[in-house]
């Protein structure tokens, strides 16, 4: 709350890697309807609205990551976009959607519910 996405963004990403980045373009919005299955969301529909921009870094791309997930350390690696299927990763389309020329944004509809 209280800043755009571009600036959540950057933010988010340079907390996350250590990295600075710059914002080339808005890329895609996914819409991802999907029923939750744990937490404080569980048993609900749920409708998630996401951006992804294009970006690049600033300078170095050597990963800076101090985060952590429930008290673990995690670990960050850059994955070659032809290797992206042999990881769990999602949103699941983001392979494809790499490995093709785009110009403009994307709207991207997903309906996990079951």
């Amino acid at each position: 709350m209280g800043e755009t996405a571009e600036d959540a963004v950057l933010r988010e990403v340079f907390e996350e890697t250590g990295v600075r980045y710059e914002i080339d373009h808005l890329a895609v919005i996914h819409e991802n309807f999907f029923n939750e299955n744990e937490g404080t969301l569980k048993g609900l529909n749920c409708h998630e609205i996401s951006f992804y921009f294009l970006m690049k870094p600033r300078g170095t791309k050597e990963l800076h990551s101090n985060s952590t997930t429930h008290g673990v350390k995690e670990e960050m690696h850059w994955i070659p976009i032809e290797d992206l299927d042999q990881y769990k990763a999602f949103p699941s389309f983001m392979k494809d959607y790499l490995s093709r020329e785009h110009s403009g944004i994307e709207h991207i509809i997903t309906d996990e519910r079951v």
